[in-house]
This record gives structure tokens, C-alpha cells and sequence, in this order.
């Protein structure tokens, strides 16, 4: 099977918007993002797809944008992360945060119109999710962001979708690892008190206290 490379053009829609995502914005990275954090991790976090001013414009999943902002204050209460912000500087470096124990990647790899890819495209870019999971060592965790991060990591898994289902803070047991639910951290959650902070840390104390053991 092909490994995951940031030219990879196999969504003919995606590939013709992250087009035109470059020549309005020529600074922005605008390629498929690729997976950030620990090869060896033991928790991996799956989120939807790359923001246009995020992880499209960056590189890096959750970093630019509102999405990432609680995410890497909770990756760092916990002790997953260097940092409790992750941002690009003024000469469009990234800075030095690194993750511990924990690699973050998305459902989707390119950013997708109006932030929904269709399921054609889920599907397509399934087969590098496949590969992520696979990499993953033995009493791993994955934390979905969301329901269709849910799925694809069930669909990647190849389990029954039925047989899991998803709700913030529900734990799947699955293969050699776990599988913890969670609200997506996007402004819209967040801002709506569908996701609020004592919730998120709910996931991810329990994160911490499972892989402590």
C-alpha cells in the first residue's frame, strides 16, 4: 500500500480547492497535513479535517485557529504537551512545542469546503488513518473529536458501526486499546457549552490516569 505524502491529490474536489485555497493565500501550507506528535505514541487523537486558517494554513493539525486553542491547554494540564499553545511566529515557523506520549492526525487530511467533506473523500483518505492506527503499540488510546472522527476510526479498525456507538465520553474497547469519545473543540461546541473545559478534561484525565497504570 502507497505511505501518506502531503502530495497526495486522490480527492479530485479537495485537490481543486486546496488550488484555490493557494492562490488566494500563497503563504498557507495548503497541501494534505500530515500527522504531528510521538511516532510510538500510546494516545492518539483523531480530529475531523484541517481548518482553512488552522492546519491548512499552518501544517500542523490544530494550530492557527480557534480549534486548537483548548486542545493544547488540555494536552498540557495533562501532561501531553511541551506547551499550551501551539502557534506559527511571525516568519511563519512554527514554534518548538512537542508532544509526549501522544500524536494528533484527522479523519480528513485536506481541507475540505465549508469544513465538510463528503463521504466519498472520508472514505478515500481512510486508508492513511489505516496506516496511523496500525503504528500504534499495544493498551494504545484514541480520542475521536467528534462523531465522524468516530467513525472513520471505527471504519480504519475495521469493526462494525453499529456495535459503537458514539457519545461524549464513552469508551469502546477495541482490538489491543480504547477508544474515548469526545465533542469536537471547535469555536461552535465551545462557544455553545455543548463542549465546556470540566468536559473535555474529563476525557483526558481519564486518558492520563489509564496509561499512568
Amino acid at each position: 500500500m502507497p505511505r501518506f505524502t502531503t502530495k497526495c491529490k486522490r480527492c479530485p474536489r479537495l485537490a481543486k480547492f486546496l488550488q484555490q485555497v493557494k492562490k488566494t493565500h500563497p503563504d498557507y501550507f495548503a497541501k494534505p497535513v500530515p500527522a504531528f506528535g510521538d511516532d510510538d505514541a500510546q494516545l492518539c487523537i483523531v480530529g475531523l479535517a484541517p481548518g482553512l486558517h488552522g492546519a491548512n494554513a499552518t501544517g500542523r493539525p490544530f494550530t492557527g485557529d480557534h480549534a486548537g486553542i483548548m486542545l493544547y491547554e488540555t494536552l498540557y494540564k495533562y501532561g501531553f504537551s511541551s506547551k499550551s499553545t501551539s502557534i506559527q511566529n511571525d516568519d511563519l515557523s512554527l514554534d518548538d512545542l512537542s508532544l509526549i506520549n501522544c500524536r494528533i492526525t484527522n479523519a480528513v487530511k485536506c481541507l475540505p469546503p465549508q469544513n465538510k467533506p463528503v463521504g466519498s473523500e472520508i472514505n478515500t483518505c481512510n486508508q492513511w488513518l489505516v496506516q496511523e492506527l496500525q503504528q500504534l503499540p499495544e493498551n494504545f488510546i484514541i480520542i475521536a473529536l467528534g462523531a465522524i472522527a468516530h467513525k472513520a476510526v471505527i471504519k480504519a479498525l475495521a469493526l462494525k458501526q453499529s456495535d459503537f456507538k458514539f457519545a461524549h465520553a464513552a469508551e469502546h474497547k477495541i482490538n489491543n486499546g480504547l477508544l474515548i469519545d469526545s465533542y469536537h473543540c471547535s469555536r461552535y461546541n465551545t462557544q455553545t457549552k455543548r463542549l465546556t473545559p470540566e468536559m473535555f478534561d474529563v476525557v483526558f484525565k481519564r486518558a492520563q490516569q489509564l496509561l499512568a497504570n
